[in-house]
């Protein structure tokens, strides 16, 4: 078997840029499920995916419930491959064992009592949420949006015993936010066929889900994530189609409402090529968020998208991984993005878990004649981009995306992240650098990290802590990291310039005086930032840009440079460039060697800014810098590298705001920073 998938016999007078049309995404789909079938023993036996030592599930020591969990997760994940395929082709086999047979029977013995693989009831482990329940979910969505595959193929009788324990997970205790999807699906599902539901119970969670809209069809998920698409408007969209419009005609509208929304700026999150975003968690999920491509078709007036558009940001998203040999560990998908990597993962997920990523197969529901497989791919805006960039701007959510015509990549710019995880905590994620991992130790990748210098307390948990001198419950070791911000708040637009503020510590450490106002103006192929620092005590402070991994072991290349009005710094690796240049504010430019910090390889590189001030009361200052990206190999121009023709700073603005600036650009354009009122303005 080949090493990693390829597109056999493309066919590019249907898809020009990759090669995919209806008959390559089911020969991928073999591709994938030949490789996970290596561990099924036989035909009667589970999936036996080697387990992954480190934080996901089951470890060696993990109590017999797990593994079932494990099973269960692995059963119902590569369902996601196996039930699209065994819909265009009933009789398909794998590896000598026909699916329609295999899905059925280990359905079967999971869902009926007296059998090793027997899933748990709730009454026989403690009151709690667990991940049977999001796999109920998961399943019953398939088989929602696929009803000729495996429920028709059991008897009356079989159905009766499995429904038992299918309605005592539908109507247990969930959890918030997405997981009352999981619920409401399988609850609708025993209703579809038949059985009695509490049908109180159902309504309740759709109108929990519905209350979760925030707006521009996000929804509320812990923080604004990936989720909003892959469950609420993918899930809840065949839903809609297979129950919701039948029996629940005005929530469905609105579920509807939603999803034609969220369609206007959807295609924004992927760069040129398809290439998805690592940004947020569940990173090992991966491709699922490309799910709302075929799902648009199934919108009742249909897709608001350009069909031919959407397939080759579809069709790309799935090549950026399944054509990469380091994306497989142990024949499956690793647990990571593309090799395996601890630091981007959670403790909910097991070794079945990135199946997932593949809900963009749900395409293989849609008939031939469907739009998405008869137009001809195309490239939507972005010839049209040609060195430019498009901003998008998302209120609701407080997201800004860019896509840059210049380098073909997207960047999803958050503003609403409610704790310190460089999940979500970058200041900006890339289609094309994906994000590295905080390194105490400085110089952290997009993203600011800053250091107390404070000899009186550095972690003191007294409020007053500042008037008093006490220094309760601190750690002197922590004294030589550096954090990142604890909060990222969104501000608004003014003026072309996104305002956000990083709140590097929060109360009782007294987080008015560890502020970072944030100005921004998009750049062709970067960002011009005019930030503020409110930093109150001693302190150090260094900025990233986005890291470069050590391709084959081979550092990048670095170079830097200053004149009497700005230092640069460049770094290089094959295909892809950054440089950091910096007018105000900054001490220095370096470059740091990270490990095991960057989603590629082992090492990286990071070009980064550093200050340092220990003054008692240090003053507020301006730091202006330019942050840049290439995914070329060609050399910067002197214009790329100086962008900013002159710099005004204004002790008070125009707005009577302390400390701002008119920045003029060599383009012609002109940028006003002013921060009036910017604590008002937080939107959370």
């Amino acid at each position: 078997m080949d090493a990693a998938f390829s597109v056999k016999n493309p066919d590019f007078r249907t898809s020009p840029y990759t090669g995919m049309t209806k008959r390559h995404y089911i020969e991928c789909a073999k591709y994938l499920l030949e490789r996970a079938f290596i561990h099924v023993a036989d035909k009667d036996a589970p999936f036996a995916f080697p387990i992954v030592p480190g934080k996901t599930y089951p470890q060696a020591d993990s109590p017999a419930w797990r593994f079932r969990s494990l099973e269960f997760e692995s059963y119902e994940r590569t369902l996601t491959l196996a039930a699209p395929l065994m819909h265009v082709e009933p009789e398909v086999e794998i590896r000598g064992i026909k699916l329609r047979d295999y899905y059925c029977n280990q359905l079967y013995k999971m869902f009926t009592p007296g059998n090793p693989q027997s899933l748990p009831l709730p009454e026989e482990m403690p009151d709690a949420t667990y991940q049977f329940t999001c796999e109920f979910g998961g399943l019953f969505k398939t088989l929602l949006l696929l009803p000729d595959v495996i429920w028709p193929y059991f008897t009356k009788a079989q159905k009766d015993e499995m429904a038992v324990c299918i309605s005592k997970w539908a109507h247990h205790r969930t959890t918030q936010n997405n997981w009352r999807i999981f619920n409401l699906v399988a609850l609708s599902f025993l209703k579809k066929h038949g059985y009695e539901i509490d049908e109180e119970l159902l309504k309740s969670h759709l109108l929990w889900v519905v209350s979760y809209h925030s707006g521009e069809g996000w929804y509320l998920e812990q923080t604004y994530n990936y989720y909003t698409i892959s469950l609420f408007i993918v899930y809840g969209t065949i839903w809609c189609r297979a129950f919701g419009d039948e029996h629940y005609p005005e929530i469905a509208a609105t579920i509807e409402r939603s999803a034609q929304k969220m369609m206007k700026t959807y295609p924004n999150f992927f760069a040129r090529d398809g290439y998805i975003n690592m940004w947020a968690r569940s990173i090992c999920y991966r491709t699922w968020v490309s799910g709302g491509f075929p799902v648009s078709f199934m919108l009742k007036d249909g897709s608001p998208l350009d069909p031919g558009w959407a397939r080759r940001l579809c069709s790309g998203s799935i090549l950026q991984f399944v054509s990469r040999e380091d994306f497989y560990h142990n024949d499956i998908p690793a647990l990571g993005f593309y090799g395996h990597k601890e630091f981007m993962l959670q403790n909910y997920s097991c070794p079945g878990s990135p199946f997932i990523m593949f809900l963009p197969f749900i395409c293989l529901a849609l008939p031939d004649d469907s739009p998405f497989w008869t137009a001809t791919e195309n490239e939507g805006f972005w010839p049209a981009l040609g060195d430019e960039s498009k901003v998008s701007v998302l209120e609701k959510p407080g997201l800004v995306l860019v896509n840059h015509g210049k380098t073909g990549a997207s960047e999803i710019v958050p503003g609403k992240t409610y704790y310190d995880d460089p999940n979500y905590s970058k200041l900006a994620y890339n289609t094309h650098f994906p994000w590295e991992d905080h390194d105490p130790a400085g110089g952290t990748a997009m993203e600011y990290a800053f250091r107390s210098l404070d000899p009186r307390d550095l972690r003191g948990e007294d409020i007053n802590f500042y008037l008093t001198g006490k220094t309760i419950k601190n750690e002197a070791a922590a004294k030589a990291d550096y954090t990142i911000s604890k909060s990222m708040v969104y501000n608004g637009i003014r003026g072309g310039v996104l305002y956000r503020q990083a709140i590097m510590r929060q109360p009782p450490n007294n987080g008015v005086g560890y502020i970072l106002d944030l100005a921004e103006f998009s750049l062709p192929g970067g960002v011009l930032r005019v930030d503020r620092s409110r930093l109150a005590f001693e302190y150090e402070l260094t900025l990233g840009c986005y890291g470069l991994p050590h391709l084959g072991g081979k550092p990048a290349f670095t170079q830097a440079f200053a004149d009497t009005r700005r230092k640069v710094i460049t770094a290089a690796i094959p295909g892809r460039r950054v440089a950091l240049v910096t007018y105000v504010g900054w001490d220095d430019l370096a470059a740091r060697v990270h490990s095991e910090r960057n989603a590629e390889t082992d090492e990286s590189t990071v070009i980064y800014a550093h200050k340092k001030r220990l003054a008692k009361n240090p003053a507020m200052e301006l730091m202006i810098s330019v942050l840049l990206h290439r995914t070329d190999d060609e050399a910067w121009t002197e214009e790329e590298l100086d962008p900013v023709k002159s710099i005004e700073i204004m002790d008070i603005t125009p707005r009577y705001s302390a400390l701002g600036a008119r920045l003029e650009l060599r383009d012609g354009r002109t940028m006003m920073v002013d921060f009036a009122d910017i604590d008002g303005e937080r939107r959370c």
